[in-house]
C-alpha cells in the first residue's frame, strides 16, 4: 500500500500562484481557520464568564456564613475582590505572570504590563480568563478573616496578592518560561508540574494566604476565649445567619467550576481539545459528589460515636462538595472517572480532618476556606502525581513518559518523577507565599491597619463601618402592639357588624313581629 503524504496547507497556500482551484481551496481554509479562532475565543469568553460568576457564589456563601451584623461588610469585600483583581492583575499581574513567555527560563514575567503589547482578540480573551482566576484566588481570603478585618488591610492584601504574589506562582507553573512548568522547553524532571486548572496555583495560593492572615489576625472575640481571656471548655459556635444563602453560594460555585476546569483547555476547536474539556466536566462532577457525601456521613458517624445521635450537617455537605471540586482541579484532565471518585472521597476526609485541626490549633476560619482550599489544594496536586493516567496525560500534555506513581508501578518502573514535581510545586507555593505574605501581614498588624476595634467588632462591622445594618430589623412600636392586643381581648374575636346592616336587620325583625 502506498504511503500517504500529508501536505502542510499553510505552506502550500503560500507557494501557489493566484487563480484556479488551488486559490479557492486556500481561501476556504483561511475562512475555516478564522471561524475556528472565533469559536475558541467564544469558548474562553463563556468559560471565563462562568469563573467570574463564582464571585457571586463566594459572596452568597460568605454572606450566609457570617452573622447578620456583618453582612454588608463581607459583601463589599467580595465586590472589591473583583475590582482589586481587575486593577492589580491588569496593571502588573498579567505582565508578571505571562510577559516574556518565550520558553527561556525566568522567575517572573517582564513585559505586557497594562496589556501594552496586546492587540488581538485571542490575547484579550486570554487576559480576561486569567483575570477571573486571579479574582478567585483573592476572594478565598475574604471569608476566613470575616467579621474582624479592617477594610484598609483587605484592600492592601487583595492588591498585593493579585498584582505580585499570585502572578509569580502562575509564571512558575503555567508559563512556558516557568521553572516548574509542564509547558517549558525543558521541563523540570522531564515532566514539570501538572496543575491543569489550579489546585495549587489558585486554591493553595489563596488558601495559604488565608491561613497566614487568620493566624496573625487572631480569632473572633468569644470564639476560643471568654471576655476575661480565659480559654473556653469548648469553642463557641457562631451560627450562620442564612443557610439559604450558603446553599445558593455552593451551587453557584459548583456551576462556575464547569468554566474553571473544562475551560482550562483554553480552546475547543483543535483536535482532541473537546475530549479534554468533556473529561474535565465528568471528573469534576464525580469528585464533587463523592466529596459531599463523604464529608457529611463521616461527620454523622463521628457524631453518633460521640453522642449516640445521628445528625446530618449541611455545612459538612457543602464544604465536602467544594473540597472535592478543589481536589480534582489539578488533575481533572489526566485522571479517569474512577480515580476522580477516589480523589473526591479522600478530599471529603481531608476536609473533616483539617477543619478539626484548625479548631485544635485555635485558628478561626469563619467559612472553613482553609480546609477547603489550602489542604485540599495540596491533596489535589499530590493526587495528580499518584493518579495521572498515561493515555489521558498523553492527550493533554503530549507525553506519557512520566505519569502517576500508581500507573508507574503497573508499568513495573516505580517512576515517581511526576509525584516529585507535584511535591516541589506544593513546597514552592508554601515557601513563596510565606516569604511575601508573612512580613506583609505582620507589618499591617504592627501599624494598626489589620484588626478592627473590639467595640466595633462586638457591635458589628455593618453599623460601625457601613452606615447601618444590612437588614431592617425594626418591628412595630410597643404601644401599637399593646393597643392591638387590648382590642382583640375586648372584642373576644367577634366581627363588628356595619351600622347600616344592623339597622336593616332590625327593621326586618320589627315587621315580622307586627305581622
Amino acid at each position: 500500500m502506498a504511503e500517504v503524504e500529508f501536505v502542510n496547507i499553510a505552506q502550500y497556500c503560500g507557494e501557489i500562484s493566484p487563480g484556479g482551484i488551488e486559490e479557492a481551496v486556500c481561501a476556504v481554509n483561511s475562512e475555516l481557520e478564522r471561524i475556528a479562532g472565533n469559536v475558541d475565543v467564544f469558548f474562553l469568553l463563556f468559560s471565563a464568564s462562568l469563573v467570574f460568576l463564582m464571585q457571586a457564589g463566594f459572596a452568597m456563601l460568605c454572606a450566609g456564613s457570617v452573622r447578620q451584623k456583618n453582612v454588608k461588610n463581607i459583601m463589599l469585600k467580595n465586590l472589591l475582590d473583583a475590582c482589586g483583581a481587575g486593577v492589580g492583575f491588569w496593571t502588573l499581574g498579567y505582565g508578571f505572570a505571562y510577559g516574556g513567555s518565550d520558553g527561556s527560563p525566568s522567575f517572573i514575567g517582564n513585559s505586557d504590563f497594562a496589556l501594552g503589547a496586546t492587540t488581538t482578540g485571542a490575547d484579550y480573551i486570554s487576559f480576561f480568563f486569567q483575570f477571573a482566576f486571579a479574582a478567585t484566588a483573592a476572594t478565598i481570603v475574604a471569608g476566613t478573616v470575616a467579621e474582624r478585618c479592617k477594610m484598609a488591610a483587605y484592600l492592601c492584601y487583595s492588591l498585593m496578592l493579585t498584582a505580585f504574589v499570585y502572578p509569580v506562582v502562575v509564571h512558575a507553573i503555567w508559563s512556558s518560561s516557568g521553572f516548574l512548568s509542564a509547558f517549558a522547553g525543558e521541563p523540570f524532571r522531564d515532566v514539570g508540574m501538572i496543575d491543569f486548572a489550579g489546585s495549587g496555583v489558585v486554591h493553595m495560593t489563596g488558601g495559604y494566604t488565608a491561613l497566614i492572615a487568620a493566624k496573625i489576625l487572631g480569632p473572633r472575640r468569644g470564639r476560643f476565649h471568654d471576655a476575661d481571656g480565659n480559654p473556653l471548655p469548648e469553642p463557641a459556635t457562631f451560627q450562620a445567619h442564612s443557610v439559604a444563602l450558603q446553599i445558593l453560594g455552593t451551587f453557584i460555585l459548583w456551576f462556575g467550576w464547569y468554566g474553571f476546569n473544562p475551560g482550562s483547555a483554553l480552546a475547543i476547536s483543535p483536535s482532541g481539545y473537546a475530549d479534554v474539556a468533556a473529561l474535565c466536566a465528568v471528573t469534576t462532577t464525580i469528585a464533587a459528589a463523592f466529596g459531599c457525601v463523604t464529608a457529611m456521613f463521616t461527620d454523622t458517624v463521628l457524631g453518633r460515636m460521640k453522642t449516640g445521635e445521628a445528625e446530618y450537617d449541611l455545612t459538612y455537605a457543602m464544604n465536602g462538595a467544594l473540597s472535592g471540586l478543589v481536589g480534582i482541579t489539578a488533575g481533572c484532565s489526566v485522571v479517569t472517572p474512577y480515580s476522580a471518585m477516589v480523589i473526591g472521597i479522600i478530599a471529603g476526609l481531608v476536609y473533616v480532618a483539617s477543619s478539626a485541626l484548625l479548631i485544635k490549633l485555635k485558628i478561626d476560619d469563619a467559612v472553613d476556606a482553609i480546609p477547603v482550599h489550602f489542604f485540599n489544594g495540596m491533596w489535589g496536586c499530590i493526587a495528580t502525581g499518584l493518579f495521572a493516567d498515561p493515555l489521558r496525560t498523553n492527550i493533554t500534555y503530549g507525553s506519557d513518559l512520566h505519569v502517576g506513581w500508581f500507573y508507574s508501578w503497573r508499568r513495573g518502573s516505580g517512576d515517581a518523577n511526576l509525584l516529585l514535581c507535584e511535591i516541589c510545586g506544593v513546597l514552592f507555593i508554601i515557601g513563596w507565599v510565606s516569604l511575601i505574605m508573612v512580613p506583609f501581614f505582620l507589618i499591617l498588624n504592627a501599624i494598626g491597619w489589620f484588626r478592627v476595634d473590639p467595640l466595633e467588632e462586638e457591635v458589628g462591622l455593618d453599623i460601625s463601618h457601613h452606615k447601618g445594618a444590612a437588614y431592617d430589623m425594626t418591628g412595630p412600636s410597643k404601644s401599637d402592639v399593646e393597643e392591638l392586643v387590648a382590642r382583640k381581648a375586648t372584642a373576644h374575636g367577634k366581627v363588628e357588624v356595619p351600622a347600616e346592616v344592623a339597622s336593616a336587620a332590625a327593621d326586618t325583625t320589627k315587621q315580622e313581629v307586627e305581622a
